[in-house]
């Protein structure tokens, strides 16, 4: 099934819809969200994307990340895809936004308005395989040196949003 997702203008208002892979193709500027669920160790639950995913495939990213369709808001795509993904539950809070566009596999670029939610649970996820190949749970002091010494492992939206969850993470 094709997803439609909200296309934006470099201030986020929704100018229109496009199929996702078409936004993607075209690298067209659509809205996003990430979300980094903690549990009461503070450390961060992480995905690792299923191998089957058109791209980013196998890279580790944070707890759940995609695209609110059309007509949807964000908090409600955020907790329909933690349930699709993770098979999780958890109250959310929004933290802040970025936009960014990178390069990726097969000649797709994302180019996207990332809204980025933070909660916490120590409910352990049961993981779509579909959309996650594995999980785990890693400190924010270990995800840093991770992200320094092996940043080929982990998702472009990741490594550019790392710095600004973790001044969120510490305030």
């Amino acid at each position: 099934m094709k997803e439609t997702i909200i296309l934006v203008d470099k201030d986020d208002k929704d100018i229109g819809s496009i199929e996702k892979l078409e936004a993607h193709e075209k690298g067209l500027l659509h809205r996003a969200f990430s979300v980094f669920i903690f549990n009461s160790k503070g450390q961060l639950l992480m995905q690792q994307r299923a191998d089957g995913k058109y791209h980013s495939a196998g890279l580790w990213t944070n707890t759940c990340c995609s695209h609110p369709n059309y007509g949807e808001t964000t908090l409600k795509a955020v907790h329909r895809r933690m349930k699709e993904e993770m098979d999780m539950v958890a109250a959310v809070e929004f933290k802040f936004k970025f936009t960014y566009k990178a390069l990726l596999e097969n000649n797709l670029t994302e180019h996207e308005i990332d809204h980025v939610y933070f909660g916490v649970s120590d409910d352990l996820p049961k993981i779509n395989p579909g959309e996650v190949k594995s999980w785990k749970y890693i400190s924010m002091e270990e995800l840093e040196e991770e992200l320094t010494k092996h940043p080929e492992n982990y998702t472009a939206w990741l490594k550019i949003c790392f710095p600004e969850v973790l001044r969120h993470f510490n305030s």
